[in-house]
């Protein structure tokens, strides 16, 4: 009941106060700070390697997946990393937004809904180092999951794992230094109680900071490990 009567709230809100689109400023729609024309300018990932979200043809698994499996079970991304959400990650990580990581977090749970993703049991965002975390300010893993879960109706963990060493920023580096860069960077404080669980991220570059992240869970335990990205950039970044 509590629940049914916030919703109800929260569409009143909408019809009296529209949000304004994040994007162009425009009046937003679907209960969401987006307007139509960026709801549909948003470049959808429509075929992907189910293994590592890289972009493909058509659905399947790429060469780099066939040769080596990577630590997760199946990937998602729910865009490209391209124009428009490539500004939006922007400024998730940099602007300092809550508001645009909710809206983040809600275009992840409706990709995952419009696309019938397997519901996992728990949501995990990608922790933060505590340094970078009193440097941003505030966590843009855990707000995305946040939303996208609350959306989904599926439990968020954001203490279940921590990011034990504060590795080098990433863009720049290559697919093997990358992989280098992040060894043993996260350890499972509290192993979750889930057989399934998601890695929720903002942008999945070559995968090594999901993978790592899901290379943990499983040794903590987690017998499933999927990875759910609000965008996934292409094979040339």
């Amino acid at each position: 009941m509590h629940s049914q009567v916030n919703k109800t709230a929260e569409r009143i809100l909408d019809w009296l106060l529209p949000p304004s689109c994040t994007l162009c400023g425009s009046r937003g729609e679907f209960g969401l700070p987006l307007c139509a024309g960026c709801w549909q300018d948003l470049p959808r990932l429509k075929h992907a390697c189910r293994r590592c979200a890289e972009p493909l043809p058509q659905d399947g698994l790429c060469g780099r997946c066939l040769r080596r499996a990577p630590p997760q079970d199946l990937a998602h991304g729910a865009f490209l990393y391209a124009d428009p959400v490539d500004r939006l990650v922007q400024r998730l990580k940099f602007g300092g937004r809550l508001g645009t990581a909710r809206l983040a977090g809600a275009l992840l749970a409706a990709a995952a809904r419009s696309a019938q993703w397997e519901r996992p049991q728990l949501l995990i965002p990608v922790p933060l180092h505590r340094a970078r975390l009193r440097q941003r300010g505030y966590d843009q893993a855990q707000a995305i999951a946040a939303e996208c879960g609350r959306r989904l109706g599926i439990p968020m963990d954001s203490r279940a794992c921590q990011r034990k060493s504060a590795t080098a920023p990433q863009p720049g580096l290559s697919r093997a230094e990358r992989r280098r860069n992040l060894r043993g960077a996260f350890v499972v404080v509290t192993p979750p109680q889930a057989r399934h669980v998601a890695v929720i991220d903002d942008v999945m570059t070559t995968g090594a900071t999901a993978g790592e992240l899901a290379a943990a869970l499983k040794r903590g335990g987690v017998e499933r490990v999927d990875v759910w990205a609000l965008c996934r950039a292409g094979p040339d970044r």
